[in-house]
């Protein structure tokens, strides 16, 4: 922004006060032609403590207290019209923050009936850039409580230009965040958070109360407007009244005071009261001929407070904020204005002493600036280098997941990067920003459409992944342990076979399918827990069977024989499961035991097979899965007849192939035999599955 720095004129130089030291000139030659009325007249106005008269000079002699008195009946010449004032005001954003002058101040003084607080700079030291969101909300909350408009408006600014920037800030990451996270730009809707009400909420109040604080100013200003061309009627009068000297001075300082008294008026009326008003103020002071005495007191007490201004425009050097200094001369420029002239022979040298400060904190300012300068500069070629990194990014090819999302952190990790450097010299601004957006908008557009694709995949993925969850529950509470273990480790490597789902549903169909195999893997583990122990004592309790097996002595009863032996098969089938090691030993022990005892009790092995089996078939019939474990014995059954059915067709085949000879014929005798072993071991099974 740019601003304009302190004029170099003398604003005592004007032609107002040229005229006016014309006019004192006038009183001086017309001084040694007052008659002696009027020499009584100004005696009694001075309360009859005039000196004695010169024969030399005509001109009455007035002590110090005297001057006094009278140089407070010219405070009004200290307020010089404002119409001048910009030249040497500051360009500021519409004058945001411009400081008052005294009049202004007391205008305003006068409207809100002489309550208005003192204006101060502490605004000034709150680093805004510090604050977050709350704390401005909560600042604007307390700071729209003031109903004086002018006290709070720049605070109000600085409060609002921070909350925006912040909040654009917060909606941009949240847009970064979902567009990383695969959504779609055009569908992204940022939803106000409680703050963005509150401090809406808040900024509806400053503008309701500035609203209605502009109302009532500018009916006042039409009030003020009245009331102060009625002094200016008054003053008319009083300049054509013939009343004494005393008198007439009374009557215009207390016009003095209520002109004062009132506030501001509108704009356009101003520039022509202060003209008419102070018109009437000179042709006042024409005629009652002030001399130049009372002109010198009154010239004494501006330089007074000129010097006041110089010594606070001094101290400005040592202040550091430099914003703040320069504001304030603002100030002090505007109340240098508003003084009247100093002496003559002083006057320059006043001017020359206030114009060396405000060179002083005007060359300090430029510095200031040159360094933000260099700083951007700085900043410019941070930011090119910063485009260049990300332009090295966006400009590879990338074919997996992994690689998108970690360059996806680079590019974000370049942006933040970015947030933290400063503001680049304004002509470079707006272009640097927008490269290094292009090259963010491409990246992400790019990512969006690889995972798009990627997103489809992913889908199909899931619902493959899906229906393993579902086989895998249909087999968690089997208890066909060895089969549903085998079919579950296949489930479990065709599982890692499919590729990636999409990351909502990542975790809780991979917890789905893995309960599923937990649960039957525990139950197979508790199970099988202490089947060890089991094991041992079912190997003993076979070993006793096949020991009574080989200790028993037939009778000459056949059917006791049998029903015994029956009683040693039962017991032997109910025994469970033997160390797996042993087990063919003590089965081959437990058929050896058998032949050996069908041998002395002279029963044929098939006789005993059917009866063995309707045993086994009753015992079957009584289990809590009967139906289950029946239909596995049908089809092992069947598929036994089966295969010895391809047998006999495969012998008999090869039958027809031998010659007439001794050795084919022994051949021949071998496979015959075997056809017929295996047609009377279909016939036997066709038995076995009828009887199931």
């Amino acid at each position: 922004m740019e601003e304009k720095t302190q004029s170099n004129q003398n604003p005592e130089k004007s032609t107002d006060e040229k005229s006016e030291s014309t006019k004192v000139e006038m009183i001086k030659k017309d001084e040694k032609q007052i008659n002696a009325e009027e020499k009584n007249e100004i005696s009694d106005l001075l309360k009859g403590k005039q000196k004695e008269v010169t024969p030399s000079v005509e001109k009455p002699q007035i002590n110090k207290a005297e001057k006094e008195e009278i140089s407070d009946l010219l405070e009004d010449k200290k307020a010089e019209p404002v119409e001048d004032k910009k030249e040497n005001s500051v360009d500021d954003d519409e004058n945001i923050g411009r400081q008052l002058s005294v009049s202004e101040v007391n205008e305003i003084k006068a409207l809100l009936g002489g309550k208005i607080k003192k204006i101060t700079h502490d605004d000034a030291e709150i680093d805004y850039d510090h604050l977050n969101k709350q704390e401005l909300v909560e600042l604007l909350e307390e700071v729209v409580e003031e109903k004086d408009i002018s006290v709070i408006k720049k605070q109000v600014v600085e409060i609002k230009t921070h909350f925006i920037k912040l909040n654009k800030e917060e909606i941009a990451s949240e847009l970064q965040d979902f567009i990383s996270e695969g959504g779609n730009e055009e569908e992204f809707v940022h939803n106000e958070d409680p703050l963005e009400n509150r401090f809406n909420v808040a900024f509806g109040v400053y503008r309701h109360n500035k609203a209605k604080f502009s109302e009532q100013l500018e009916k006042q200003k039409i009030v003020n407007l009245q009331l102060k061309h009625d002094i200016l009627e008054e003053l008319k009068e009083l300049i054509n009244s013939e009343e004494t000297l005393k008198k007439t001075y009374d009557e215009f300082k207390a016009i003095q005071e209520r002109w004062k008294e009132i506030g501001m008026v509108p704009a356009a009326e101003l520039s022509e009261l202060w003209k008419n008003y102070h018109f009437l103020v000179e042709k006042f002071f024409d005629k009652v001929r002030i001399n130049n005495e009372l002109r010198d007191l009154d010239m004494k007490k501006n330089m007074e407070a000129k010097i006041a201004l110089c010594e606070k425009a001094e101290e400005l050097l040592m202040e550091d904020s430099i914003v703040k200094s320069f504001k304030l001369l603002q100030k002090y420029h505007d109340e240098y204005r508003e003084i009247g002239p100093a002496p003559s022979d002083k006057r320059d040298e006043l001017w020359e002493r206030f114009k060396a400060a405000t060179d002083k904190i005007n060359e300090k300012r430029r510095e200031y600036y040159a360094g933000i300068q260099n700083v951007q500069e700085d900043n410019y070629k941070a930011k090119l280098a910063l485009i260049e990194q990300v332009k090295e990014v966006v400009s590879q090819e990338f074919e997996t997941i992994k690689d998108w999302n970690q360059n996806t952190d680079k590019v974000n990790t370049l942006l933040k990067t970015w947030k933290t450097i400063g503001r680049v010299p304004k002509a470079h601004n707006d272009e640097v920003w927008e490269t290094f957006r292009g090259h963010l908008n491409n990246f992400f557009e790019r990512k969006r459409s690889f995972f798009s694709e990627v997103k489809d995949q992913q889908m199909n993925n899931y619902n493959k992944k899906l229906d393993l969850c579902i086989e895998a529950e249909n087999l968690q509470d089997s208890t066909d342990w060895k089969a549903t273990t085998n079919k579950l480790i296949s489930l479990q490597k065709e599982w890692k076979a499919i590729g990636p789902v999409p990351r909502r549903h990542s975790d809780k169909i991979w917890k789905r399918f893995r309960a599923a195999c937990d649960i039957f893997f525990n139950n197979k583990t508790a199970h099988f827990k202490g089947r060890k122990d089991e094991e041992k004592n079912n190997l003993k309790a076979k070993e006793e069977i096949i020991a009574n097996i080989i200790a028993f002595k037939p009778t000459k009863d056949k059917n006791k024989n049998l029903d015994t032996l029956k009683g040693f098969q039962r017991s032997w089938v109910e025994i469970g499961y033997v160390p797996f090691d042993k087990k063919d030993k003590v089965q081959a022990d437990y058929r050896d035991a058998v032949d050996a005892l069908l041998d002395k009790m002279q029963i044929k092995k098939s006789e005993l097979t059917k009866e063995d089996f309707k045993e086994k078939v009753e015992i079957m019939k009584s289990a809590p899965d009967a139906d289950r474990v029946i239909s596995k014995e049908r089809a092992f059954l069947s598929a036994k007849i089966k295969k010895l059915q391809e047998d006999v067709t495969l012998w008999e085949n090869n039958i027809g192939f031998f010659t007439v000879s001794s050795k084919s014929s022994t051949f021949k005798d071998d496979f015959q035999k075997k056809i017929d072993k295996a047609k009377k071991e279909i016939d036997l099974i066709k038995e076995k599955i009828r009887m199931l």
